[in-house]
C-alpha cells in the first residue's frame, strides 16, 4: 500500500469537513435571520461563508506536503501526523469559527451597527488556523 498521499489527503479531507459543518452551522442561522429581516441578506450570506477559509489552507498543504513526500524531504509517516494533527487543527477551528458567525449573525439582526464588531471574535478563532498552516510549514 502507498502511504504517500495518506498525510496530504488526511489535512485537506478534514479541512473540508470542518469548513462544510461550520458554514453549515453558520448558514443555518444566516437562514433564520434572512427569515426575519428585510435588508442586509448579503452580509449575512458573507459571514456564513468565513469557516471555508481552512479548506483553502488544507488545500495549499495537501499540495506543498504531496511535493515534499514526493521530492523525499517529507516521510510518508511524518506526513500522516503532520496531516492528522493540522487537519484537526483546521476542521475544530472551522467548527467553532461557524458557531462564532452565527452568534454573529444573530447579534447582528438585533443590532445591525455590531456587524463589523463581530469580525473581531470571527478572526481570532481564524487566527488559530492560521497559526496551525504556518506552524505546519515550519515542520516541513
Amino acid at each position: 500500500m502507498d502511504f504517500n498521499v495518506v498525510g496530504p489527503a488526511l489535512v485537506l479531507g478534514l479541512a473540508c469537513i470542518g469548513s462544510s459543518i461550520g458554514c453549515g452551522i453558520a448558514g443555518m442561522a444566516s437562514h433564520a435571520v434572512m427569515a426575519r429581516i428585510d435588508e442586509g441578506h448579503g452580509k449575512m450570506i458573507g459571514m456564513s461563508a468565513m469557516p471555508s477559509s481552512q479548506t483553502i489552507y488544507g488545500f495549499i498543504l495537501m499540495l506543498l506536503m504531496n511535493n515534499a513526500i514526493k521530492g523525499q524531504t517529507l516521510s510518508p509517516l511524518g506526513g500522516i501526523g503532520i496531516g492528522l494533527s493540522i487537519g484537526l487543527a483546521l476542521l475544530f477551528s472551522s467548527v467553532l469559527q461557524g458557531k462564532c458567525c452565527a452568534t454573529g449573525i444573530q447579534a447582528s439582526a438585533k443590532q445591525p451597527a455590531i456587524y463589523g464588531k463581530c469580525f473581531a471574535a470571527v478572526g481570532i478563532v481564524e487566527s488559530f488556523s492560521l497559526f496551525a498552516f504556518v506552524f505546519a510549514l515550519l515542520l516541513f
